[in-house]
């Protein structure tokens, strides 16, 4: 089964979220960029506001692919209380692994760490067995340029197949997100992500810098079965898998 992830930006449109059947809560800046990063009091006050109705997860933000200060802004995006922390990974192969092997501190130390790859950016899937190594929790795909179109224009079914099922491989979170539309979802449910993120889909004529609207996040409730409590047993499995 599939969970919605819905990317909310401040601490009342995670209680719409919530009270509106999203599966995951996501906090981030869509003003700043695919992973926009909200400051840390913002997060807490969110997570404060959802009250424990739903898991939630929150961006780093887009600071340097540098270890040194991917650290600090981890840590304190972990103390504002969500379950998963997003961080981004785009850069050449060297420095990428030096960064998932910066990360593993964080990991032992229980922050579930979700990587993000972007599709439109010639994603390295051949990471993901590292990810495994490294503890993190989870794997996502999203898009770095929400002007180019959704995430199947860049990558093709088997190529988005092959990253969930090696993902699933390594026991780790599934995630599909970027710029996705009512029509992508039938496809993408077939390919049996843990979950699908919306932002944009969910602010009807506003597009993505808008504001949830009830509406459009009911239509796209109604198109994912529910799945009540998914993403928290997702969550608890591969803490699980983690520890072992």
């Amino acid at each position: 089964m599939t969970g919605l992830l819905a990317s909310v930006k401040n601490p009342e449109e995670a209680r719409q979220a919530a009270a509106g059947g999203a599966d995951l809560i996501d906090f981030k800046d869509p003003v700043r960029g695919a992973l926009g990063g909200l400051p840390g009091e913002v997060i807490a006050r969110g997570v404060e506001a959802v009250a424990g109705r739903r898991p939630a997860s929150a961006t780093v933000g887009d600071p340097p692919m540098e270890p040194d200060q991917l650290m600090p802004a981890v840590r304190e995006i972990a103390e504002a209380g969500v379950d998963l922390v997003k961080v981004g990974l785009d850069g050449p192969a060297d420095l990428t692994r030096s960064v998932i092997d910066a990360l593993v501190p964080a990991a032992e130390d229980g922050v579930a760490l979700v990587a993000v790859l972007f599709a439109d950016r010639s994603p390295d899937l051949g990471i993901i067995p590292a990810l495994g190594a490294a503890g993190f929790r989870g794997v996502m795909l999203d898009t770095a340029g929400k002007g180019a179109g959704s995430l199947p224009a860049h990558m093709t079914q088997p190529e988005l197949a092959e990253m969930v099922a090696e993902a699933r491989k390594q026991e780790l979170l599934t995630g599909l997100a970027g710029s996705l539309r009512v029509a992508d979802i039938r496809d993408l449910l077939v390919l049996e992500p843990d979950f699908l993120g919306f932002r944009g889909a969910l602010c009807g004529q506003e597009g993505r810098e808008g504001i949830l609207d009830p509406e459009a996040l009911a239509d796209v409730r109604s198109r994912i079965p529910a799945s009540e409590g998914l993403l928290g047993k997702a969550c608890a499995d591969a803490e699980g898998a983690a520890a072992r």
